[in-house]
């Protein structure tokens, strides 16, 4: 199938939403409605393309038969100097219409659900995965984002053993997606007398933050358990029951949140992070069904994949997936992560234009 062939495809639907917004019974369904103008919002940019590349390649036909029929030598000079910047145009035109076919994530423009757990390496990894909060704190602070902990749970010696906390903001998921996956650190931790470098690891996992009305869960399947939110070491803070852990029974999935004194917002802000683990498994199952190959590395999302080290002793940061390295690591930790996220998202496009052929 060529460029016009595809091009062609995204008219024919963007022809066919056009028709169904114009029905006056889509006004009666709301969702389909939201549904429908989204997507047409996402085409709109392909359907203006095949305009103007169906009347440059109807303008590079008119020159053509123009120079097969003309004898006289100066129409066929204006002829073919027409045609050598019109096949200039078209060759440009094309280019930049292999990007705009590269298939939108529908998620970018969503926020997200933020959980980094700890890993091997004992208490060390707990302080990593502190840091690493802090990392993603000063990012969405300099990005302008708002950050929101659900829950977290904190380590023996500082850090944290787990996590979780949102974002909310312009295109957090299209920026932190890539973020998924085994963060590894190679440090003198605080703990080591001898000075040796130890090697640990935190994981995070980063979900689309989703809407009811993108997944469906039926409260008889959701058991929720209140209890007494907990502090540093598990002693009770409160002695009010203001902590909710929901279980969604067909899944499996637990998610707790004590952050709030409200039992209300503690079930709300669980409530969103389980809506986006059920949407997530969900679409992983479906990717996982139909992929007959494994997904890039780039985004993939794979929390077992290795992704980054963070090498403080050399002050380097390397990116496995697409070999990049900095040495601003410090930098890196105070939110500097534009250099790296930047590398990840020009190799995931790189990858999908390969694609587009």
């Amino acid at each position: 199938m060529d460029l016009l062939d595809k091009l062609t495809q995204v008219h024919q639907r963007f022809q066919a939403m056009e028709r169904e917004l114009e029905d006056p019974a889509i006004n009666s369904d709301m969702d389909k409605l939201r549904t429908l103008s989204k997507e047409r919002r996402a085409l709109e940019s392909v359907e203006v393309a095949y305009l103007k590349y169906s009347r440059l390649r109807r303008d590079l036909d008119g020159a053509r038969e123009l120079l097969k029929e003309t004898r006289d030598p100066e129409m066929r000079a204006m002829a073919e100097e027409e045609m050598k910047g019109l096949e200039e145009s078209r060759i440009a035109m094309e280019e930049d219409i292999k990007f705009l076919l590269i298939p939108p994530d529908p998620n970018d423009s969503r926020d997200s659900i933020i959980e980094i757990r700890a890993g091997t390496g004992g208490d060390e990894a707990g302080l990593f995965a502190g840091d690493l909060f802090r990392m993603y704190s000063r990012f969405a602070e300099l990005k302008g984002w708002k950050l929101e902990v659900i829950d977290a749970n904190e380590g023996s010696m500082g850090g944290y053993k787990e996590i979780v906390f949102s974002l909310s903001g312009t295109d957090v998921y299209a920026k932190m997606k890539y973020e998924s996956g085994v963060h590894r650190v190679q440090r003198v931790p605080a703990t080591e007398t001898q000075g040796r470098v130890h090697t640990s690891a935190a994981t995070v996992a980063v979900l689309p933050e989703v809407e009811e009305v993108d997944v469906t869960i039926n409260p008889n399947d959701v058991r929720v358990d209140i209890f007494r939110s907990g502090g540093k070491g598990g002693q009770n803070v409160n002695k009010v029951e203001t902590a909710v852990r929901l279980t969604h029974i067909p899944t499996g999935i637990v998610v707790s949140c004590q952050e709030e004194r409200s039992q209300l917002k503690n079930r709300n802000k669980a409530m969103k992070v389980l809506r986006a683990r059920v949407y997530e498994k969900t679409q992983r199952e479906a990717e996982e069904k139909y992929a007959a190959e494994r997904r890039s590395k780039i985004g993939s999302g794979d929390r077992s994949e290795k992704i980054r080290t963070y090498n403080f002793p050399q002050n380097r940061l390397t990116d496995h997936r697409i070999n990049l390295t900095v040495y601003n690591l410090a930098g890196v930790m105070e939110g500097d992560l534009d250099e790296v996220i930047e590398g990840l998202r020009l190799a995931d496009r790189a990858e999908k234009l390969s694609n587009v052929g």
